[in-house]
């Protein structure tokens, strides 16, 4: 029949694979009460610092805890629930300036249906 569907990739698939990656208890930390995800190219482009910033006093955790406040921020401040544009101001290196990076955060149904927020680029599908 025309337009079946073959395969759903889900987000459980996606975090298993690690194309998205769970904020888990960081989130819940911060305050979200709905599960967070970014997705791999924001974990590896801009929270997970290199070695250089590591040994600056750099850490995923601390970037991330910093991305979710902002997210928090920002949620409160949309009229829209679903899809928020905001920036978090990242070190890209040891000694220089943070610099403001465009994000965006979708919510929306999990596999299940239940309400689930993601993180991503703007350059993202």
């Amino acid at each position: 029949m025309e337009g079946d569907i073959i395969h759903r990739y889900g987000r459980r698939e996606a975090i298993a694979e690690g194309v998205l990656i769970d904020a888990g208890d960081i989130a819940k930390e911060a305050g979200f009460v709905w599960p967070v995800a970014i997705t791999s190219r924001l974990y590896h482009g801009y929270l997970q610092p290199s070695p250089e910033l590591e040994a600056w006093g750099q850490s995923y955790e601390g970037r991330l805890w910093d991305l979710l406040n902002v997210l928090r921020w920002a949620i409160r401040q949309s009229k829209n629930d679903t899809f928020i544009r905001f920036s978090v101001l990242f070190v890209l290196s040891p000694g220089t300036a943070a610099v403001p990076i465009e994000l965006i955060s979708i919510a929306g149904p999990d596999d299940e249906g239940a309400p689930s927020i993601t993180v991503l680029l703007p350059n993202e599908d």
